[in-house]
């Protein structure tokens, strides 16, 4: 365990997940930096209140984690920012002009599939590391929109001696695109969506957490098959199927509460899964957060996605073509948490 000397650090769960105080965003020091890297690397999910970041300094600190995302491949069919920075994704459920969405709208149907538990980017040839969503305004307190996050490395060391024993040995590999969640979120909207026929980013089912030195599950509803020795289709879904509800019980599983606005929430992908909730405030209140996504450069971050040179591939994201193919939106909001 880490021993903290600039921050306060408070448990939200037995195995993962943290509260942390005594942060000064507004002159941050490399010392603290350091500690919240530690506390996340022991955690995978840390939430800070009241933190007084605007979109400036939101980014301005993200940055000092890596490289960062940005939502410039979304931006289709003449849509325009409402805001100032690419590198801020619209997690919220307003649209251009800052209108509450209709719960019923196509927008607000592409968003079903973060109701999913999920991981950030990783229907992408580079996944996400870490992602840091901050509240501009929420709902009145008791309207719901809780954010659920789980401990994956926790259901990995769990799973059954003979499981664990089989996905180290085949070293299975997860095939991801966002419109797998989509389908399964919302079918009757997506009815002519073939997930099969995206084109899918690769990363192994298991890997080490580079930080934590812990091995993780990185699965999630974006994948939409597995690969590996004597796999099939009807083993695959199976599998999937068992490994997700495996670490989604609720003994790996803890909901953040949006207590005020400029709260935020950093987790990091590459060891838990998260979902959005829904609630009230849904058709009634505005909720608007804005996250960044930090580019993963562990070893394992361009998964089995590299050229067979060895070169990175284009800058392909399976979800503009199902964004604009299916719901002929512009597609800067990708996730919503």
């Amino acid at each position: 365990m880490a021993a903290f000397k600039t921050i306060t650090v408070k448990p939200l769960h037995p195995t993962f997940a943290a509260e942390i105080e005594d942060v000064n965003f507004q002159d941050l020091s490399d010392e603290q930096l350091s500690e919240i890297l530690a506390a996340m690397a022991q955690y995978g999910v840390c939430v800070f209140r009241k933190t007084g970041l605007t979109d400036d300094t939101h980014v301005d600190f993200s940055r000092r984690l890596g490289e960062l995302d940005d939502i410039k491949k979304y931006m289709i069919g003449g849509r325009k920012l409402r805001y100032k920075y690419y590198e801020l994704f619209d997690a919220g459920n307003v649209d251009d002009e800052g209108n509450l969405l209709d719960p019923n709208s196509p927008r607000a149907l592409f968003h079903r599939g973060n109701a999913l538990f999920h991981v950030d980017s990783s229907f992408n040839p580079r996944r996400a590391s870490y992602s840091l969503l901050r509240a501009v305004k929420i709902p009145p307190p008791g309207n719901g929109g809780n954010t659920d996050f789980a401990d994956t490395r926790t259901a990995f060391e769990e799973l059954p001696a003979s499981l664990k024993d089989e996905l180290l040995k085949k070293d299975y590999v997860g095939a991801h695109t966002v419109a797998q969640s989509r389908k399964l979120a919302a079918p009757d909207f997506f009815k002519h969506l073939d997930p099969s026929k995206e084109q899918m980013a690769r990363h192994k089912l298991t890997q080490k957490h580079e930080p934590s030195d812990r091995m993780n599950l990185y699965v999630a509803a974006h994948c939409h098959h597995l690969e590996g020795p004597g796999m099939d289709e009807a083993k695959s879904r199976e599998l999937l199927n068992t490994l997700l509800k495996h670490a989604t019980q609720d003994k790996y599983v803890t909901s953040v509460s949006w207590e005020n606005d400029g709260d935020m929430v950093i987790w990091d992908n590459r060891c838990v899964m998260h979902r959005a909730t829904g609630g009230s405030f849904e058709g009634r209140y505005v909720r608007d957060l804005r996250r960044t996504t930090v580019h993963d450069d562990s070893p394992t971050a361009w998964g089995l996605n590299l050229n067979p040179d060895g070169g990175r591939p284009d800058d392909w994201v399976s979800s503009v073509d199902v964004v604009k193919g299916a719901t002929q939106l512009s597609a800067n909001a990708v996730e919503v948490h």
